[in-house]
């Protein structure tokens, strides 16, 4: 609950999203201009170097499921990023692709080529 307007008035300045110290508050925020991740970004990204993988090992949705021990539709839904996968999660499927579980949470294609290098 707001009760002052000290703190009112903080929580309404523009160039801040999260919290920062307010001693009737006693909480943190942090500038909205530093660079954040975003809800739902790393399922996307997850999605994405999972689809590439799968490409790449020349497995379809169905064969990378039997090899993951999940269901196809799982597979499906975790490439179109419809579904919050477990840490479990991705190491099945990780197990599926024979690659690292990070190798899944690389953050752009340079990265993942070179954790999929051979050698």
């Amino acid at each position: 609950m707001l009760a002052s307007a000290e703190t009112q008035q903080f929580v309404t300045q523009k160039r801040l999203t999260y919290w920062q110290h307010v001693p009737t508050l006693g909480c943190v925020m942090r500038d909205r201009n530093r660079h954040e991740p975003q809800p739902g970004q790393t399922r996307a990204l997850l999605a994405s170097n999972l689809v590439v993988l799968r490409r790449q090992a020349g497995l379809s949705q169905e064969a990378l499921a039997l090899e993951a021990g999940v269901h196809r539709t799982f597979v499906a839904h975790v490439e179109r990023g419809a579904r919050n996968l477990s840490i479990d999660s991705v190491e099945k499927l990780a197990i599926g692709l024979r690659v690292p579980p990070v190798v899944l949470l690389a953050p752009d294609l340079e990265t993942l080529k070179t954790l999929t290098a051979p050698g």
